[in-house]
């Protein structure tokens, strides 16, 4: 059996890494490859040693499965292997609607650590955290998981109970946690007046799906209508706690603010690999000033559009230090109806710019000011994950032109009350300065940047 697996494995590797350079030199295996025939050779004796001897039986599917998981996990902290049922959850979650708690999550250290709940959700109302650190779940430990395995375990029949164990940095014990299941309808935009005299346009984007763009555009023509034009001051656009989503969508939100030019470029391995994406003809806005608020929850997708309107000086940046995920995943389905969730490329602003392990910076530092019970947690980005991609400048050497902001990451944190949030506050009040003295972009970001 053994000899059988590993000539299987050899010939898949010959059939898929070994062959082009196999007709290129027919005479000569490269040391590189001989390398390459004595890991699997390896993997091979260990696989059919597991096998035979382990306590418990294992199918052989299971023991493959965990050979890909973990060969993905390994490369970078957003790199997995989805079985078939977990993606097919992932296709369902960008189009908006899936069954489950409503956080957005990643791994770290072998716990689930919480990215974000999502707004009016069942975690959100639970009181789940950013930054939040999930150890059981149904009494189970989640150590020994993989982050798909730990998801596929919140998720369940709408209407029944999950209990988890959260583990919070300011909290003395462990906290118990019980949440009821619902289905998870995540309406990306969400839109109304603000400020005192109702001539702000608020519009909150949660996520990047598949609905979000649309949703955008419907909430532009919304605010538009409720707000008398000569009395509009501007919008705010809230990507705070965005995680991110479909890089699609990313493009085509910053295409609705952007008239023209380059709004992102992926950069793969290879020359060949890189993209570009442009604006179109169109400013939703029609002109109006915009401010986007951020903060350490804002990542991927979210950093896209705030780079890409940063860059074109079409909106100010108010907030705090973004979380500095600059990569892009690429889905491909496999034959068994799973696929990889794979690292392909980084992606730059319009000006050059690396996201990666370094940030959005704001034009306008504002520090929400938080509860007691969190001012003694500390905030996390990109760049203290294990394992995380370095990154590199436009010329493919490693970040040496930035460097990473000196002060700590910012809490993730959106006070519930409008009139509490400190940074939505501070936004109002540039928009209606700058339409009392009728200043531009440029000049308030001159004048406000720290």
């Amino acid at each position: 059996m053994r000899s059988l697996i590993v000539a299987l494995i050899l010939g898949l590797s010959i059939n898929s890494f070994l062959l082009p350079s196999y007709a290129q030199a027919k005479d000569k295996l490269s040391e590189d490859n001989e390398a390459l025939y004595e890991q699997l050779r390896l993997f091979g004796d260990v696989l059919e040693r597991v096998r035979q001897d382990y306590v418990d039986q294992p199918t052989d599917s299971e023991l493959i499965e965990a050979a890909l998981s973990g060969m993905l996990s390994s490369l970078d902290p957003h790199s997995s292997y989805m079985p078939p049922e977990n993606f097919e959850d992932m296709k369902v979650e960008t189009k908006g609607e899936f069954g489950g708690l409503g956080i957005e999550v990643t791994m770290e250290n072998g716990l689930v650590k919480v990215i974000a709940p999502i707004d009016d959700t069942p975690a959100q109302r639970a009181g789940i955290l950013p930054n939040d650190l999930i150890s059981e779940i149904d009494g189970a430990p989640v150590m020994g998981l993989t982050l798909a395995d730990a998801v596929d375990k919140m998720r369940g029949k709408v209407g029944t109970d999950i209990n988890i164990v959260v583990l919070r940095p300011d909290a003395e014990e462990p906290l118990d946690i019980t949440i009821t299941r619902a289905m998870i309808k995540i309406r990306a935009v969400r839109h109304r007046s603000e400020g005192p005299d109702k001539n702000i346009g608020y519009i909150r984007i949660t996520t990047f799906n598949a609905q979000t763009t649309k949703g955008l555009k419907k909430a532009f023509s919304n605010l538009q209508g409720e707000i008398q034009k000569n009395k509009l001051a501007g919008y705010i656009v809230d990507l705070r706690n965005n995680p991110g989503g479909l890089l699609t969508q990313a493009v085509t939100v910053a295409d609705t603010l952007l008239d023209r030019g380059e709004i992102v470029s992926t950069r793969g391995r290879n020359p060949e690999d890189t993209s570009r994406f442009a604006a179109r003809r169109g400013d939703m806005a029609k002109g109006h000033p915009v401010i986007v608020l951020i903060n350490g929850g804002s990542a991927s997708a979210s950093e896209i559009v705030a780079g890409a309107l940063q860059d074109h000086h079409r909106a100010i940046l108010l907030g705090t230090q973004s979380f500095d995920k600059g990569s892009v995943q690429t889905i491909v389905p496999l034959p068994n109806e799973g696929a990889l969730r794979m690292t392909t490329a980084r992606y730059f602003t319009p000006s050059g710019r690396s996201i990666q392990a370094l940030g959005v910076s704001p034009d306008i530092i504002f520090e929400q000011t938080l509860p007691d019970d969190m001012k003694e947690r500390k905030g996390r980005r990109e760049a203290d994950l294990p394992g995380r991609l370095e990154g590199k400048d436009i010329d493919g050497e490693k970040n040496s032109k930035e460097k990473p902001a000196k002060k700590p990451a910012s809490i993730a944190f959106i006070p519930r009350e409008a009139e509490k949030d400190g940074q939505l506050q501070e936004a109002i009040r540039i928009l209606n300065e700058l339409q009392e003295n009728k200043l531009k972009i440029s000049q308030t970001k001159a004048a406000g940047k720290s």
